[in-house]
């Protein structure tokens, strides 16, 4: 019925039979009933309560070290800045350190069910963008280290980050704990419901903006997401062209900002429009023939993000039959996923790192963007995609507590989504079960690693006072 591996912390991973990455039509489909009662008999081995402790272990590794070494490979001057956006808050630091917390939650007990998962399933990477039919949807949005690997540790670093950004806002302990318990509660109703579902169902889920409007019962969250989703809509190619780019001897090219956006030498921006060519072929048939339309004008390297900061990343500007007609590209770094080395026998996987990353959040999101691709400059993987397509988020600084008990039982809904789709659900339905024990393990956990990831941040601060670390704050 299921494949086991063995993975490096002692765990049984087993890759359920929903669907998975090595389908086959010919085997003998485990009905769903066998696969719920499989998760109920997990319970046994790793009864919900055991999800609930976290103690530092003794020998774990120094979080101000594993941030050192995840530099290695990076553009140094870009360091300072990664480390400013880290050191400016706990949830800054979470944001940019899915390495600790994976070296952490790998080592904890876990069912071993394994669907794809997102590796880096914090409170701000679900947002909205456009679906291929121009909708805006909400969905999980960040998949760097998307991989397959447990269930339990993205809902792990799911609800530390609500704990985490709930204290930073202000909430009580009362009202993180019930933020945390609105998740999870969501994602256990969630992915049961799913597991009942014919599995094809399951792939045409989806959370538009006027759906999201209807499940919103705070008025404040309703008016943040109303003022986000307008944001979002004018976050579009042709609008940024007055933004990011300037005409200059009749040509039109991107405005350096440094260091956040700097020009590129030529000899390496032909090698990135080579690169792009190398793209086209890995999206499909339609999408390749009308970007194939299009002229590259202008390549810049930009800054993005918190833990990719120092990653090479480019946005490229394309231009069509008219000078209105834009489309910004998007090239991101694709390392090795965090997670990758706590999962027996991935390697063999994606060669491409990029690949990896497209094909992964294919599975996990419902709809995604067409023009997400692929490619190969200077020996280094990326993936490509849509730099400018109506992307935008709630301000978690801007909700209070009533709002974010609220919203995490949107993400959490989410989450539950995405790792249904792969594959397990029935398999975690039955673990779950419809009692609360769930909800009450993961609220012990949030707290006591929300202390964790405050304990670290302060670690990450004092190693900056020190000058072992480069920081340049405010970028």
């Amino acid at each position: 019925m299921t494949d086991q591996l063995a993975s490096p912390s002692g765990h049984v991973v087993l890759a359920d039979a929903d669907g998975g990455t090595y389908a086959s039509l010919r085997r003998r489909s485990v009905s769903r009933a066998e696969r719920y009662e499989i998760g109920r008999g997990l319970r046994k081995r790793v009864p919900r309560s055991a999800l609930a402790d976290w103690r530092s272990p003794p020998g774990r590794p120094d979080p101000v070290q594993l941030i050192m070494e995840s530099h290695e490979g990076r553009v140094d001057g870009l360091v300072p800045i990664r480390v400013g956006r880290m050191v400016a808050s706990p949830y800054g630091f979470l944001r940019g350190t899915a390495i600790v917390m994976a070296e952490d939650v790998a080592r904890l007990p876990a069912t071993g069910i394994t669907p794809v998962v997102c590796g880096d399933a914090h409170l701000g990477n679900f947002g909205f963008y456009a679906s291929p039919e121009r909708d805006l949807v909400i969905d999980l949005n960040d998949f760097d280290e998307a991989h397959p690997g447990a269930w339990e540790w993205d809902l792990r670093r799911l609800v530390s980050s609500i704990w985490v950004a709930g204290r930073q806002n202000g909430a009580s302990e009362d009202g993180c704990g019930a933020a945390v318990a609105s998740c999870v509660a969501a994602y256990r109703n969630e992915v049961r419901e799913l597991a009942d579902q014919p599995l094809l169902s399951r792939s045409y889920q989806r959370l538009d903006v006027d759906r999201l409007h209807e499940t919103t019962s705070d008025a404040s969250l309703r008016a943040e997401i109303e003022r986000a989703t307008k944001r979002a809509r004018r976050r579009t190619s042709d609008r940024a062209l007055p933004r990011f780019t300037e005409e200059l001897e009749g040509r039109r090219r991107i405005v350096e900002e440094p260091p956040l956006i700097t020009r590129v030498a030529p000899a390496e921006a032909d090698r990135i429009a080579a690169g792009l060519d190398d793209y086209l072929a890995t999206l499909a048939p339609h999408w390749r023939r009308a970007l194939g339309g299009y002229t590259l004008v202008d390549i810049a390297h930009k800054v993005v993000g918190v833990g990719s900061v120092g990653l090479r990343a480019y946005v490229a500007l394309l231009e069509g039959s008219s000078p209105e007609d834009v489309v910004f590209l998007q090239l991101k770094q694709a390392r090795r996923s965090v997670l990758a080395r706590f999962v027996h026998g991935d390697s063999a996987w994606h060669a491409h790192q990029g690949q990896r990353v497209v094909e992964y959040q294919q599975a996990l999101q419902t709809v995604s963007d067409p023009l997400l691709g692929w490619t190969t400059v200077d020996g280094r993987q990326y993936y490509v995609r849509q730099f400018r397509n109506m992307k935008g988020s709630v301000a978690l600084d801007s909700i209070d507590a009533a709002a974010l008990t609220d919203y995490a039982g949107i993400v959490g809904h989410l989450l539950a989504k995405g790792h249904a789709r792969t594959s397990g659900a029935s398999m975690i339905a039955g673990y779950a079960g419809s009692s609360d024990k769930l909800d009450i393990a993961l609220c012990r956990f949030a707290r006591a690693y929300a202390d964790q990831t405050e304990a670290d941040h302060q670690a990450l601060v004092k190693a900056v006072d020190r000058g072992l670390l480069p920081v340049q704050h405010g970028m």
